[in-house]
């Protein structure tokens, strides 16, 4: 019985711990047990079945990880929306600066915001995290 290449999806997750076991881990070594099982003491089929349970939730927590990561990223996104206009005052590497949002850039990982300060200087480039107070 031939045993074709098992590929995984294209779209893993960058976040994933490297010492973490995926799917085609689980797989490597399910085929490994199979492969290497005594013939005279096969497999319980109930032990296969219950890894193959094992195998249907990890592929299941990866599903809700990834579209829990979405959510947050959709979520910053929405909250973000809401900051134009608003006064913020922000951390930088010179102090604390206040201004007005002006503009928002969604094109990134994360929502980065333009800040007009009271001086007529723009901040561009600004992340979530440094804001420090939002009026």
């Amino acid at each position: 019985m031939a045993i074709e290449a098992i590929t995984g999806s294209s779209s893993t997750t960058p976040n994933l711990q490297a010492n973490s076991l995926g799917m085609e881990d689980f797989l490597k070594i399910l085929l490994t047990q199979l492969t290497y099982q005594d013939p005279l003491k096969p497999m319980d089929n109930q032990e296969f079945m219950a890894q193959m349970a094992q195998f249907t939730s990890l592929e299941q927590t990866q599903q809700l990880n990834n579209k829990i990561e979405t959510l947050i990223t959709n979520q910053a996104a929405l909250q973000s929306v809401g900051l134009i206009g608003k006064t913020v005052d922000v951390s930088t590497p010179s102090g604390l600066l206040t201004g007005t949002v002006s503009a928002l850039s969604l094109s990134g990982d994360s929502p980065l915001l333009t800040v007009k300060t009271s001086a007529g200087a723009f901040l561009n480039d600004i992340s979530l995290s440094q804001l420090v107070a939002v009026r």
